[in-house]
């Protein structure tokens, strides 16, 4: 207990175990780097030092360095809001997507609509549920896989929660070329498990892959059936590139998922670092 929440009479449970350093913070996503994947329709993620030390001294003898950064809002650890795509020139709500986009920035269902989340998040390690610690390239994580990684965590997703989807693909992260897997595809949710996820009444769905999307070998990114079941049609916001080698490992099933957002005015995506909050 805090010593003002001593004077007062007043505890928070969450402000407590906070300060009482009872909880565990789990990374879920990958760091921001020059050179690191990013999918051809993005452009790329760059940093660099701008002003270094020594270019312009003080006359106390102090001095400042800063960076310029260049990157697309879908590039790294992101999340995507509800206008990132349409379907048949409509957004979810049926919002006209031509309309919306008018002026350089969209008027509705943009970044800055993207919720802050502190939610239960939920597990579902597909991986493991295959015994293996990555899944095969180009490989559909389907409704029945999700329900039996759902029955191996003892955990099912529920209204409001936070489904995160493990398929092992982040430790292929350091190679770019096998990660976007243009050639050979990448593993993720098909249709189907979409559906699934969409009918547990989840906010946010996300995965260790450059894309939410079943991508077979030789399609690249050419159809987003998924992305159109989950934002367009349910309104449910989707996190990608995310780490969750270090949540399998601890043998996380559910936990407090906190990701933040930027609020950018109109965009269509933002980079976030989410985490999970877990008791010791």
């Amino acid at each position: 207990m805090t010593e003002n929440a001593a004077l007062t009479g007043r505890v928070d449970p969450l402000l407590d175990a906070v300060t009482s350093s009872r909880l565990d913070v789990v990374e879920l996503g990958h760091p921001h780097a020059t050179g690191m994947p990013c999918s051809p329709n993005h452009p790329g993620f760059r940093m660099t030092l701008i002003r270094r030390h020594g270019d312009m001294v003080r006359s106390d003898g102090g001095s400042a360095s800063n960076e310029i950064i260049i990157t697309g809002g879908h590039v790294g650890t992101h999340v995507d809001a509800l206008s990132h795509v349409s379907h048949e020139g409509k957004l979810h709500g049926g919002i006209d997507a031509q309309e919306a986009q008018r002026g350089g920035r969209f008027a509705e269902l943009g970044a800055e609509s993207i919720p802050f989340l502190i939610r239960r998040g939920v597990l579902l390690d597909v991986a493991r549920v295959h015994g293996v610690d990555v899944l095969d390239a180009g490989q559909p994580v389907t409704e029945g896989d999700l329900r039996d990684a759902a029955d191996l965590a003892g955990v099912v997703p529920e209204q409001g929660d936070v489904a995160l989807i493990r398929t092992g693909w982040a430790r292929h992260f350091d190679t770019p070329e096998r990660y976007l897997g243009q050639t050979d595809g990448v593993p993720g949710a098909d249709v189907g498990a979409a559906k699934w996820l969409a009918a547990t009444g989840i906010v946010a769905a996300g995965a260790d892959t450059t894309a939410f999307e079943h991508i077979p070998p030789g399609k690249g990114h050419s159809v987003l059936p998924v992305h159109r079941v989950l934002l367009v049609d349910n309104g449910i916001h989707i996190i990608e590139h995310l780490n969750l080698e270090d949540a399998s490992r601890r043998g996380l099933s559910d936990f407090t998922f906190v990701m933040a957002p930027l609020r950018i005015m109109g965009g269509t995506g933002s980079p976030v670092r989410p985490v999970a909050l877990v008791g010791r």
